[in-house]
This record gives C-alpha cells, structure tokens and sequence, in this order.
C-alpha cells in the first residue's frame, strides 16, 4: 500500500497540531508527512491519496505558500487521485468567510481532475458563508481553534473514521 501524504506548513502550530492528531487517528506508518511550504509537483505526484492542511488567511484566502504552488497543481494530472482536505478559521470574527481555502482548494483539485473526500455537517457551526460548502455540507473538515478548540478533537476524529477506509484501500 502506497502511503498518504499529509501536506501542511510545518511553520504553523494550529495546522500542526491538527495534523499531528490526524496521524495519531490514522497512524505515522500509512502517512508521510512534506511540508506545504517547500512541495514541488514532482513531489506531490508521488502520491495517490492527500490530506491536506488549508488554513483560512486574511478575508478568505489561502495561504501565500499555497498560492504560490497553485499555477504548478492545476497543470498537474490529478484524475486518479483522492484527496480530503481539513482546513482551519475563526467562523466568529470571519464569519463571512469562514473556511474558504478549503472551498477554494477543492474547486483547483476537481478541475485539475481530482477527487474529494470527506464532506462534513455544518451542525454546530455559526457564520454567514463559506466557500467550503456545498449542498448544506463542508467540503471537508473545518476547524475553529478560536472559538471551538475542545471539538476539534472528536471533530478529528469522526472525520477520520469517514475517510480512514477510503484513503487506506
């Protein structure tokens, strides 16, 4: 079995720590962990299955090291290629746009021919928009550190209950 790639910026804490929890779930044998902050294509294509890290920046961006990989992902063959996505916001003070890197990553993945896992309810959350849903569900996992930390942990861990088979097959 192939292993997963979980891309996050090893410079942040919150994504850290929210991905090392993720490892925990899954198990550091079955995920090789690269930093979102020095990944090149040829990297990335070495994989079949991604978790990937995308924090929400300023007013629903995504991260400057994402961006600037973004030109080389959406000329990357990626049909055949599963992804689930967990990404981080403050749906209190950025209500507007809460979560929207993880909305905004998927729309590059799907065109670029990748598939996406791991929708999630929106039940308990509070904001006004989110570019990370789709039919009354998140497009993945989103995290409040902010204002919800003490769910992320069994928000982790259901999450990755749904995706755990899927991205271990």
């Amino acid at each position: 079995m192939k292993k997963i790639a979980l891309i996050y910026s090893f410079n942040t804490t919150k994504s850290k720590n929210a991905a090392k929890k993720i490892i925990a779930e899954i198990g550091e044998d079955k995920i090789d962990s690269l930093n979102a902050e020095e990944i090149t294509g040829e990297e990335f294509l070495k994989y079949d299955k991604y978790i990937l890290s995308l924090p929400t920046w300023f007013d629903g961006e995504l991260p400057n090291y994402w961006d600037e990989f973004v030109p080389e992902l959406e000329d990357l063959p990626l049909k055949g290629k599963t992804f689930a996505l967990f990404g981080l916001g403050d749906q209190k003070n950025y209500a507007e746009n809460f979560g929207d890197a993880v909305g905004i990553m998927a729309e590059i993945i799907e065109q670029a021919g990748g598939k996406i896992i791991g929708s999630t309810e929106v039940e308990g959350y509070t904001f006004e928009n989110s570019k990370a849903l789709r039919d009354g569900k998140f497009v993945g996992l989103l995290l409040d550190q902010d204002n919800q930390a003490k769910l992320s942990g069994k928000r982790i861990k259901d999450w990755v209950a749904s995706i755990g088979q899927l991205l271990l097959k």
